[in-house]
């Protein structure tokens, strides 16, 4: 498959959601990021990545509640 239909893929949520997840844990093959640089717009890592932070957050603030009470 050449770049330019690369680019023209339609862009998943959860390809982006696999995206982020696997750099917050800084683990990814090297295939899969070149593939994911190739169809992802900046604009969905950003967003996907202020979103997984806010679930992150939120997800250790219950979780310590959780526990404390």
């Amino acid at each position: 498959m050449n770049k330019i239909s690369e680019k023209q893929e339609s862009v998943s949520v959860w390809q982006i959601a696999k995206a982020v997840m696997f750099a917050f844990m800084g683990i990814r093959k090297k295939s899969d990021l070149e593939h994911d640089a190739a169809i992802l717009k900046p604009v969905h890592v950003i967003t996907g990545g202020i979103i997984g932070a806010i679930l992150f957050v939120v997800g250790v603030m219950l979780l310590v509640r959780l526990v404390v009470s």
